[in-house]
């Protein structure tokens, strides 16, 4: 859709800095430190009551931040309210509409309040984008849950926004409907808006998503390229015809250390370098080699590392690192 591309911004499209929220003594974010790159499919991800949906609604001003800062291309959104929020669409948690009007009447409804004339004929390519060309007339009360989350993305793209905030869009919608949001989402970055996503969806994150941000107890565990985190905890594979002279060969070698075991191989952390320095060792011993490969953890593995704690408190540490 042409009318959704946008014009590149010199400022990123959302930092936040120091963003804290209390609540009397209970403290739901702390010193939440982030920013959103121009044009990237971002997930914000952590478990439940990690600090997600307050940190949405401080990004969004919907309410005020104990201390810190938002900022939207350089905005404050809660002190300048809808000015901040102009180049901005989305929903926090479930999209809400009147039940008794038709699709198409809820977000004539929308554009209006948002001071768009003749907003028709964008109306119909945004329910033609989210494929709710065919309910355009129907009511929204007897919409499926995933309809009403396509619908909820169509009002927020009303405004032809910069950036795209999602909390939670493929919360009950079945595999294919997942898949048709994991679709829709690639399709929206394509057009150049940068998309801000909440989601549980581990897969579906790992699938679509460029950066992310990993929450602890409203704390940020990790901020960057998706790409960059795999690839620092990179491990290796090793299975051969005696893993128990491997793993003794292993802790000689400088650079190496075995960081775990199963399935009758052995986990190993290193440089490709001191991984090949023990190949050759392993060869000297006759030892031989079945299987050497690396190993990319998944997102699912770099999410409950980063957010699931040891009996001390502690937050684990990732595949491929040593104690």
């Amino acid at each position: 859709m042409a009318g959704l591309r946008v014009e590149d911004r010199t400022a990123p499209p959302l930092v936040a800095a120091g963003l804290t929220k209390r609540y009397g003594n209970f403290t739901a974010v702390a010193d939440l430190e982030l920013e959103v790159p121009a044009g990237s499919v971002f997930g914000f991800l952590g478990p439940n009551g990690a600090g997600k949906t307050t940190s949405l609604r401080m990004f969004l001003g919907l309410i005020r931040p104990t201390a810190g800062t938002v900022r939207l291309f350089g905005r404050d959104p809660w002190r300048e309210g809808a000015a901040a929020l102009a180049p901005v669409g989305g929903f926090v948690e479930t999209p809400r509409f009147y039940p008794h009007l038709t699709a198409f009447d809820n977000l004539r409804l929308l554009a209006t309040l948002d001071g768009l004339r003749q907003p028709e004929q964008l109306i119909g390519e945004l329910l033609e984008l989210v494929e709710l060309s065919h309910a355009a007339r129907q009511k929204v009360g007897s919409f499926s849950h995933g309809m009403g989350q396509r619908l909820g993305i169509a009002a927020a793209l009303l405004r032809r926004p910069k950036l795209l905030i999602l909390d939670e869009p493929t919360t009950g919608l079945d595999p294919a409907g997942i898949r048709d949001m994991r679709l829709l989402i690639g399709r929206l970055s394509g057009e150049g808006i940068t998309v801000l996503l909440s989601s549980h969806q581990l897969a579906e994150v790992q699938e679509v998503c460029s950066h992310v941000a990993i929450i602890r107890a409203g704390r940020v565990a990790f901020c960057g390229a998706l790409q960059e985190l795999q690839a620092a905890r990179r491990s290796w594979r090793l299975r051969t015809a005696d893993n128990g002279r491997a793993r003794q060969l292993a802790e000689l070698v400088e650079g190496v250390r075995v960081v775990g075991e199963a399935e009758g191989e052995l986990a190993l952390a290193g440089e490709e370098e001191a991984v090949g320095a023990l190949t050759v060792e392993l060869g000297k011993a006759g030892i031989m080699i079945y299987r050497l490969q690396p190993h990319a953890p998944s997102l699912e593995e770099l999410f409950f590392a980063l957010t699931e704690a040891d009996g001390d408190g502690r937050t684990p540490l990732l595949v491929g690192e040593g104690r």
